[in-house]
């Protein structure tokens, strides 16, 4: 009997009537929306669990001593491992059942979570890193394709909105909840607190995932033709979508920018405010990712709203939110007080953040569902590759420019990024969104005569 199963009944025997009325509620959300609800926590523990570390750095340097470049080596670590491993990790979601993927994800980087707890010397760290690299980079191209699977133009900026918030929400309490502990218990405590919560999460997933119906036939008439997605197939497709690599130029550029925040703004805040453990790790994500839970919400609605007229209208609100957002950061130089930094970030990840749920919709406008999952694990590898270049040359350059200076200078990042898909709309976005819908309708006409 499954776990999940065992915990229902002994529910239900203890509080029958709590029971039923938690059954009629539960049977009234949609399966498309209970896919949701399940991913928004799963997001908010994968990047609570990533982005921990960035909260404890000072107790970690008294405790073994690390250096602001070995800091800069984990982050990099991590992130090249998820660079490295996520393409696989999308053919691999293209192959198999979404769902599957994505619970044993969220097992496998819990489980690391509570070990990198335990470490005892940088060299484990580093490993534990690594090993966080490979786990994480299996779930976003499942979670995202699974989104994709179940919610269509109508609805899946605002599905995709809900996921991002969860992301969002997880960073924020995640280093938050992180620099907490480490005042009070230690830097370890938070990472055996947040993997322990990724494993107790992992046991009610039976009752909110499923496989999208289209995904589950076309993936049922493959298994029994013995034509499964391959690589290759899935790669000279999206080579042939100009408006895709555009895409991933931009996603690395701006994810240099990204990751430099998220790994160093805690330590930022520590330094030259003086702030405490707790209070720097608060004020490193709250300020640049608090924001977001707004822009989040308010972007996957009009998300959706702008794609009713056109769907590559999401390519252009993607961009005016890079466009217009990277300037506010030029706030950052010098050595700014705490008033104009807070004022900087929250205008800047605001606005970014509405572009943010059209980002992963206008790859399932481009790209037809059989290869949706390698899409985005090639999306991943070029964010977190370049991610992690940006975090490593902040560790080295940190102590002759400051962090000021690398903050600031970010602005002309989202400027280009933005730049970039303001070009693909113009050129390329029409001819490739009428590509992948001819494609996914010729490939669901076909399974359909299979069965």
């Amino acid at each position: 009997m499954r776990p999940s199963r065992r915990l229902r009944r002994a529910f239900e025997s203890t509080n029958p009537r709590k029971a039923l009325r938690v059954k009629k509620y539960f049977d009234s959300i949609t399966p498309k929306w209970r896919v949701v609800i399940f991913l928004f926590f799963a997001a908010g523990l994968n990047y609570a669990d990533r982005t921990a570390l960035a909260s404890v750095i000072p107790p970690l340097k008294e405790d073994m001593g690390v250096t602001d470049v070995q800091i800069g080596v984990m982050g990099m670590l991590f992130l090249w491992t998820y660079a490295v491993f996520s393409p696989f990790a999308g053919n691999v979601a293209d192959r198999f059942s979404r769902t599957k993927i994505v619970v044993w994800s969220l097992v496998g980087w819990s489980a690391v979570t509570v070990l990198t707890g335990l470490a005892w010397s940088i060299p484990v760290l580093y490993a534990m890193r690594i090993a966080l690299g490979v786990a994480e980079c299996f779930y976003l191209p499942a979670a995202v394709a699974l989104i994709g699977d179940h919610h269509g133009p109508e609805t899946r900026g605002k599905a995709t909105g809900m996921h991002l918030l969860g992301l969002n929400i997880g960073v924020m309490l995640g280093g938050a909840a992180a620099g907490l502990l480490a005042e009070s218990f230690g830097w370890r405590f938070g990472f055996l607190v947040l993997g322990g919560a990724g494993l107790i999460l992992a046991l009610s997933a039976h009752y909110f995932l499923s496989d999208g119906p289209n995904a589950t036939l076309i993936r049922t008439v493959e298994s029994d033709a013995k034509t499964k997605v391959e690589a290759g197939k899935a790669w000279a497709f999206l080579l042939r979508v100009p408006s895709f690599y555009i895409t991933l130029l931009a996603q690395a550029v701006a994810g240099v920018a990204s990751w430099i925040f998220l790994s160093w703004l805690p330590l930022y805040f520590n330094e030259n405010y003086g702030l405490a453990l707790g209070a720097a790790g608060l004020m490193g994500v709250a300020l640049y990712k608090a924001p977001v839970v707004i822009g989040v919400s308010v972007g996957g609605w009009i998300s959706d709203r702008v794609a009713l007229g056109n769907a590559r209208n999401r390519v252009m609100l993607k961009a005016l939110s890079f466009i217009i957002s990277g300037p506010f950061l030029l706030l950052m130089l010098g050595n700014p007080s705490l008033i104009l930094v807070s004022v900087s970030l929250i205008i800047s990840s605001t606005i970014r953040a509405i572009g943010s749920p059209s980002e992963h919709p206008i790859i399932c406008d481009v790209v037809p569902p059989a290869y949706r999952s390698t899409a985005v694990g090639i999306f991943n590898t070029c964010g977190t590759a370049a991610g992690g270049l940006g975090v490593l040359l902040a560790g080295i350059f940190k102590q002759d420019l400051g962090l000021s200076f690398i903050f600031g200078a970010s602005s002309f990042l989202y400027i280009f990024a933005g730049a970039m898909l303001a070009l693909s709309y113009f050129i390329f976005v029409p001819r490739d969104i009428s590509r992948a819908q001819a494609f996914e309708a010729a490939t669901l006409a076909n399974a359909a005569k299979a069965v």
